[in-house]
């Protein structure tokens, strides 16, 4: 049998590299492609979605993850911009609902990989600061992928303090910290989606960096939260949690 699966935010460039990669899979089935002019409450219904994957606006992210869940359908989310007590509200309603989904801040697994490799380097190295690298038409900063890095690394070590003395001559030239770490973002025509993470202790630094060189780098994680999505028993938040189901 195949999914049923919409893409929301057919128009956008991620949305646009959905829609390819769900016609490119047998087991999946495009049964719509939405957008801003479209009701997405209306095509989930008339389609019969069971999956929906949406790529649009972090200001429209939190509204359209709700109504894909009472809807009936289940999300797979890729659009940023959630913060902590929306993701729990909205994970409160899948379990209310017995939906489960995801909600990824980056579908890279490459990015996966490089999360998991920080959290684990914090452990041994005193320092760490996180560059992240976007496309000029991101709307939000940091990147939803920086922020998750960064509270993967607050796990797995704790709160961190700045380096010696903080005087900035120029308001925020030392960039913004989330969980203690200092985050730095950059926004550049040219960019797709990059980030470093830099470590440094006694006489020595660590770079961990990932480059997604093009958007197509993010769909196998899409496809795979396709098929993972309508077997799972909660909205996860972050790729990494449904590697292994």
């Amino acid at each position: 049998m195949t999914i049923p699966v919409l893409v929301n935010g057919a128009k956008g460039r991620m949305g646009q590299e959905a829609v390819k990669a769900v016609k490119a899979e047998t087991d999946l089935e495009l049964v719509a492609a939405t957008d801003l002019e479209d009701s997405l409450d209306d095509a989930i219904r008339r389609t019969g979605a069971a999956v929906v994957i949406d790529f649009t606006q972090p200001s429209s992210a939190i509204r359209n993850t709700e109504t894909i869940l009472r809807c009936g359908a289940r999300p797979v989310v890729g659009t940023t911009g959630f913060d902590p007590p929306s993701i729990r509200r909205l994970q409160e309603l899948a379990l209310e609902l017995r939906l489960g989904g995801l909600i990824a801040p980056n579908f890279a697994i490459g990015a996966v990989l490089l999360m998991k490799f920080a959290a684990d380097a914090a452990r041994y190295l005193p320092e760490v600061e996180i560059i992240e690298l976007h496309h000029d038409q991101k709307i939000d900063a940091p990147s939803g992928t920086a922020i998750k890095t960064a509270e993967l690394i607050a796990e797995h070590r704790g709160g961190f303090r700045p380096v010696g003395r903080q005087e900035e001559s120029i308001p925020g030239v030392r960039g913004g910290r989330c969980q203690g770490i200092t985050i730095h973002s950059v926004r550049l025509p040219g960019l797709v989606a990059h980030q470093e993470v830099l470590f440094g202790g006694l006489g020595q630094t660590l770079t961990i960096r990932h480059d997604s060189l093009a958007r197509s780098s993010f769909m196998p994680g899409v496809v795979l939260a396709a098929r993972k999505a309508p077997t799972l028993d909660r909205l996860y938040y972050g790729l990494e949690k449904i590697l292994d189901l």
